[in-house]
Parts: C-alpha cells; sequence; structure tokens
C-alpha cells in the first residue's frame, strides 16, 4: 500500500499544479519535487486488519534545512518550488481521487501495474545508491523493484534486494525509507 499512497499523492501533486515532470517518486513513498522532499508517507498497522497511512506534504512551506537530521534530501514546499499556491481542503480532493483510482487498481489487478507505474517515475533509476540498515550497507545502481516492492541494487556482489533501508543518493543526500 505504500507504494499505492505514493502514486496517489504524485498523481495529486500533478493534478494540483499541471507540472508532472517536475516530481518523482523515492523508494518506496515519498514525493521529491526538483530534487527536494515535497512529501513522504507513513503506513502502520493499528490492528491485524487495519492500516493507517499518514501523508505529509510541504504544501506552503517546508521545514528549515537546519531542523533536519544531517544528510537528510533538501525540503522543499509546493508554493517555494512552483509557486504553486494549494490549501490543505483544495489538495485533499485531488489526493483522495487519486487514492481511490490507485487502490482500486491495485485491489483488480495486483501489485504488477503499481509497480510498474512506481518505477515510471522513481527517481536515480539506474543510478548509485547506498542503502543503510542497521547492521549493514549496501551500494549498487539502482536496478528495479522486485515483485515484493524491495528495491533491487546491482553490486559488485550480484544483485541484492532490499526490503527496509535508509537510502542515500550520491552527495549524501538521505532519507529513512521503509518498504
Amino acid at each position: 500500500m505504500s507504494f499505492v499512497a505514493a502514486l496517489a499523492l504524485f498523481d495529486a501533486c500533478a493534478e494540483v499544479t499541471g507540472r508532472p515532470e517536475a516530481f518523482a517518486l523515492k523508494w518506496p513513498n515519498d514525493v521529491l519535487l526538483h530534487g527536494g522532499k515535497l512529501a513522504g508517507i507513513l503506513l502502520e498497522t493499528v490492528a491485524p486488519a487495519h492500516l493507517a497511512i499518514g501523508i505529509g506534504v510541504n504544501l506552503r512551506h517546508a521545514p528549515e534545512p537546519a531542523t533536519l537530521e544531517p544528510g537528510a534530501v533538501a525540503p522543499v514546499s509546493l508554493a517555494e518550488g512552483l509557486g504553486a499556491d494549494v490549501g490543505p481542503e483544495a489538495f485533499l480532493t485531488p489526493l483522495a481521487r487519486a487514492f481511490e483510482v490507485r487502490a482500486r487498481s491495485f485491489a483488480t489487478y495486483g501489485f504488477a501495474p503499481i509497480r510498474t507505474a512506481w518505477l515510471d517515475r522513481a527517481a536515480r533509476k539506474g543510478e548509485t545508491v547506498t542503502a543503510r540498515t542497521g547492521s549493514h550497507e549496501v551500494t549498487g545502481r539502482f536496478e528495479t523493484l522486485d515483485d515484493a516492492g524491495r528495491l533491487i541494487l546491482a553490486t559488485p556482489a550480484g544483485r541484492q534486494a532490499i526490503a527496509a533501508a535508509e537510502v542515500f543518493f550520491a552527495g549524501g543526500e538521505a532519507h529513512a525509507a521503509r518498504g
């Protein structure tokens, strides 16, 4: 569902700005605007059969970079990055509509079309990234996603599937990512 939510968020951003080319998706569920972090998604299992999805979007203002952890992807807002003046209520309708479409697609066709759509919008595909977990670090070329949504890196030791990690782009930018 994190990929469903990320695609819906991308779709809503593209709809309210008319600028889909300005956005990209960072594995597994962040939305970037011109390379800066615009939005993030957190998922939490509330009960065995329930999932809470939290979405944070920098509509008018972004956090001050000094308030972020060192190496985090620089934040940006729709207003600052594109001059788009969109309030929460005006953003919620396209987001809800896009989420319904993407969730229906997932329920009907499974993960394959979601995976394809996500990859079509992926940031840094084909580039070197570093995935850090609490116990190790893997650096490789971001190749694809597997059928479970794991990040596939081509490394000198072969292909590696990453289920959850903090992903760093070249240049040291990072943001926690959970698959």
